[in-house]
């Protein structure tokens, strides 16, 4: 009896410990069921070879252990008890052995044991308990459960839901009734597929020059994000505050908009973002559109044109509204016009339909930067900014990292390393193609495009051909189409590297780099997406 207790707690705890790996997934998941299902779908193989071979492993030793003791132990009863330690000890090394493994590998954003985090654990904790007493009570060696690992935190999540939403809901009212009870606080939301967090900047760097800005820090765009930020970081001497809006549901933008109610909203994108959870562009186009329709009867909305998607829904609205873009068909309310782009930035006009205009220049790459800056100048227009205000907030704009942040150096680098998109990988890609030099890029394509991610990222190779020089594609199966790409359009198989991770595409670069290279950095799949 001693034994069996210790045991199921031993196991018990070797499994606990083991579900770090997957409790890891589900927060770079945003604690989201569906997407951590389909994560374990996408690694499916990988998990076979790791916690079910162990299971399985453990289980079949557990049975045949005291027929190899057997042959050394006559007596049944001690023969049984030494197999018994045996196995707990073996299981216990293995299992130990393995978790050090996982706190040792490399992690692009490792695990915060936030209080969500360790709440959860305390229901993983109680599961793995009631699985190692209930699979020893029906005479199945507890070592079984190690199996399901993923599975327990899929139940942990699951059974944790009831009391993170009314945490979540508790957290989420303290923020609406701090904002409720600053009707002098000027509110601005920014939504799109992409695009939304340089904006945000560059409109926060903009209004500084008149205005004391509170906008969410890096990407704070959801429900609990935005609360921590309010909650937090708001204070009485703040006039404006800028909320980043994300979403990968219909509804998502809605449920921002109940929290923080702008009076100003910004749309800088729609496009093939998030296709695996929205399901169509249609969806993707509609959810974006929530926050214009949540805007007051005196509210401002603002529209980056885009000549699709975006200047429908500029058609579809009824409030104030206003375009900006570089086509002066359109009428834009803010023009982007005369525009010279080098490495070192770019310059541009902006011709407000006030009559102003000013040159302004900035240390941003890419033509969607000046579109983003035009969107901003626009708001700050309204806002009583002068065009010489809002130049000098254009001067200082500072990169934002891993969205076209240039690295100078022996080799010019451009870090594009976050969230790659069709839209965005086309400009970085527009934007290599200035650089003198060899041009090499190190990426792994694009994820979370649905049914269309093996055609879009098809149609990435096909744009490099005349762009790169050298193209290193990172991780065998999800690059296929880039490379298929890349050769149906003529590009030279021996400046293809196929590589299977990000160390091993740094340290090809180390290899086949030469200064006055310039490598861009397109993309680097998070953790729970990497091969």
């Amino acid at each position: 009896m001693p034994f069996t207790l210790i045991r199921i707690v031993l196991v018990a705890a070797c499994c606990a410990v083991a579900c770090r790996h997957f409790v890891h997934m589900l927060q770079l998941e945003s604690y989201q069921l569906p997407g951590y299902r389909r994560w374990m779908s996408r690694n499916r193989d990988r998990l076979l070879k790791n916690c079910v071979l162990v299971g399985l492993v453990g289980t079949i030793l557990s049975w045949y252990l005291p027929v190899f003791f057997s042959l050394f132990i006559t007596e049944r009863a001690r023969r049984e008890s030494v197999a018994n330690w045996v196995m707990l000890a073996l299981f216990l090394a293995v299992t130990v052995a393995l978790a050090v493994l996982d706190l040792r590998a490399p992690a692009k954003k490792p695990l915060v044991f936030t209080r969500r985090v360790r709440r959860l654990y305390g229901f993983i904790v109680l599961l793995c308990l009631a699985g190692s007493a209930l699979l020893s009570l029906i005479s199945l060696p507890p070592y079984l459960l190690y199996a399901g690992n993923c599975y327990i935190v899929m139940g942990a999540a699951a059974l944790a839901q009831p009391l993170e939403n009314h945490i979540n809901g508790q957290f989420f009212e303290r923020a609406r009734k701090k904002l409720e009870d600053r009707p002098d606080l000027i509110k601005i939301g920014i939504t799109g597929s992409y695009g939304k967090t340089s904006t945000k900047f560059v409109l926060r760097d903009i209004l500084s020059q008149k205005y004391r800005v509170l906008a969410t820090p890096a990407s704070f765009n959801t429900p609990m994000g935005l609360s921590r930020v309010i909650n937090e970081q708001l204070k009485p001497e703040h006039q404006i505050f800028i909320a980043e809006m994300g979403a990968r549901h219909v509804g998502d933008i809605k449920e921002l908009c109940e929290l923080v109610h702008p009076k100003y909203g910004l749309l800088t994108s729609v496009g093939p973002q998030h296709l695996e959870t929205f399901g169509s562009i249609e969806n993707i186009a509609g959810t974006k559109y929530e926050l214009i329709e949540a805007l007051p009867k005196d509210g401002i909305a603002f529209f980056s044109s885009d000549g699709s998607y975006v200047d429908r829904l500029f058609a579809k609205c009824e409030r104030e509204k206003y375009r900006v873009g570089f086509n002066p068909d359109r009428q834009p309310y803010m023009l982007a016009t005369d525009i010279e782009v080098s490495p070192q930035g770019s310059r541009f006009t902006l011709k407000c339909a006030d009559g102003e205009s000013l040159r302004c220049r900035t240390r941003l790459l890419g033509k969607h930067n000046i579109q983003n800056i035009a969107l901003c100048a626009a708001v700050a227009r309204k806002l009583g900014l002068t065009m010489e205000e809002i130049a000098r907030g254009v001067r200082i704009i500072e990169p934002i990292e891993h969205r076209l942040q240039l690295i100078p150096g022996a080799m010019t680098v451009i870090d594009d390393a976050f969230n790659s998109n069709p839209a965005g990988s086309q400009e970085a890609l527009n934007v290599l193609s200035g650089f003198p030099g060899r041009r090499i890029i190190i990426t792994p394509g694009m994820v979370e495009q649905g049914a269309k991610e093996d055609e879009l990222n098809y149609a990435f190779g096909t744009q490099m051909v005349n762009c790169v020089d050298v193209a290193i594609l990172v991780g065998p199966k999800h690059t296929k189409p880039i490379l298929q790409g890349l050769v149906d359009s003529g590009f030279a198989r021996d400046d293809i590297h196929v590589v299977s991770g990000l160390d091993e595409a740094s340290a090809l670069l180390r290899v086949i780099g030469k200064p006055g290279d310039t490598v861009l950095f397109e993309n680097d799949l998070p953790d729970n997406y990497t091969e």
